[in-house]
């Protein structure tokens, strides 16, 4: 059985999240071939093609998470019908210089959780879009939007809905099936 690293981004600063609280359930009920990393984005100063040919320390030590990754999985809530701004600025980061994309052939995955009924499914969207121009190989389906309940998540991760931690496991190992899938056709170099 092969362990593969997944690096998983919030798209969230908020420190109360909702989809830092859905990261911690996803990561409780991840098949065991899954091994979680937080690529943080909190300290990245905003892109700018000033920086290409001396990269910051933030930006230097995301690159290098995201290439000690075999995956990556974006857990963002919905900011204006789009992705938040510092998530946007991270993807910059991590896509940049021309020609040393990080997201060139990564497995990846898109989930969020709102509190509203469509569940980040506009920034999903969003999100999928700025992906596809990355060349990150994504999993389309299932989609997952989740309508966040409070009550349904412990601050363990633990998920107290019988047919939501069903959902979300069945998510999870697609996932885990998506990144076999691409990486026997397109191996990550290391």
């Amino acid at each position: 059985m092969r362990t593969y690293q997944v690096g998983y981004f919030v798209g969230s600063l908020y420190s109360k999240s909702i989809n830092r609280v859905l990261a911690n359930a996803l990561i409780r009920i991840a098949p065991e071939e899954l091994q979680f990393t937080e690529i943080g984005i909190r300290d990245l100063p905003l892109y700018s093609p000033d920086y290409d040919d001396a990269y910051p320390p933030a930006a230097v030590e995301l690159k290098e998470a995201i290439g000690r990754s075999d995956a990556v999985l974006f857990v963002t809530p919905e900011y204006n019908r789009s992705i938040p701004g510092a998530l946007k600025n991270a993807i910059d980061w991590a896509s940049r210089p021309w020609g040393q994309n990080s997201f060139d052939h990564i497995p990846a995955a898109v989930i969020g959780a709102s509190i509203g009924q469509i569940g980040t499914a506009v920034a999903q969207q969003s999100l999928r879009g700025v992906l596809s121009f990355c060349n990150a190989r994504q999993m389309t389906a299932p989609e997952a939007y989740i309508y966040f309940k409070p009550e349904i998540y412990g601050d363990d991760g633990t998920i107290h809905d019988e047919s939501t931690e069903k959902f979300l496991r069945t998510y999870m190992e697609e996932f885990r099936d998506h990144i076999q899938r691409v990486l026997t056709v397109l191996p990550r170099s290391v």
